[in-house]
């Protein structure tokens, strides 16, 4: 059984984001990056699956500019992956929609021939949360989204995934599309001896333009602004005050 992980080279979730002076975008020059944190939960959830025997093989994806390759090795390869696959694009700052990401994977999918197919729920970039609702429908997959447990059996997947009214328990046959959620486990941290044999695991590299996938923006940005800043607290002596004031200022009452 072979799985099939990506992973996105985002901005550190401990930066503070600035936007852009034209307000088009966010700095990422000289900022801080990292692995999306949902991939890393799915480069975990692959290793466990391989540590129990029920995959065989992982193959890391990565679509982005030259730097998404330190997310490949320290990230993915320095964990336990045993491959990893670079869709280079031409500069860092370079974005690709979740329609053109998805059907970069059903390229990619169509060559590695995968059993499963294992991303984060979302990237905390954008916050689009739709590349692998896209994949399962161009592949005619079955998907799991928002996945907190996972158990294999008999070549099935036992599930539970979170959703406003509660835990949705669900189990689909392979092959199949899984988004993994934050509680669904707790990343390791790579070891020296791991990132140093990750430097000569194989990483191929593939120009994105050279996969005859339409890379074309569907979407407009027409403007990126800071969210309003809030307003100070206000102390209340009582009971009787804090009502009035969430009756006749706030007017929630």
């Amino acid at each position: 059984m072979r799985a099939l992980v990506g992973v996105k080279r985002v901005i550190d979730y401990t930066v503070k984001v600035r936007v852009r002076p034209d307000k088009m975008g966010v700095v990422k020059e000289n900022t801080k990056h990292s692995c999306n944190p949902f991939d890393e939960i799915a480069v975990e959830q692959a290793v466990r699956m391989k540590e129990a025997k029920v995959v065989k093989e992982i193959i890391a994806v990565s679509i982005g500019g030259p730097k998404s390759v330190e997310v490949l090795r320290g990230s993915a390869l320095a964990l336990g992956v045993d491959k990893a696959i670079h869709v280079k694009l031409p500069k860092d700052e370079d974005e690709l929609e979740p329609l053109a990401i998805a059907k970069i994977f059903q390229k990619l999918t169509e060559k590695v021939q995968p059993d499963i197919i294992i991303t984060g729920k979302q990237a905390i970039d954008d916050d689009s949360c739709a590349t692998p609702q896209m994949l399962a429908q161009l592949l005619s997959w079955p998907q799991a989204t928002f996945v907190s447990e996972v158990s294999v059996a008999d070549g099935k997947l036992t599930l539970a995934r979170e959703t406003d009214a509660g835990v949705q328990r669900l189990e689909t046959k392979m092959p199949c599309v899984v988004s993994c959620d934050l509680r669904l486990n707790e990343p390791r941290y790579a070891k020296l001896p791991e990132i140093m044999k990750a430097k000569k695991k194989p990483l191929e590299e593939i120009d994105a333009t050279s996969m005859g996938v339409d890379l074309t923006p569907r979407l407009q940005v027409v403007q990126v602004a800071d969210p309003p800043v809030r307003s100070a607290g206000q102390m209340v002596a009582s009971v009787d005050e804090l009502v009035a004031k969430l009756k006749n200022e706030a007017k929630v009452l």
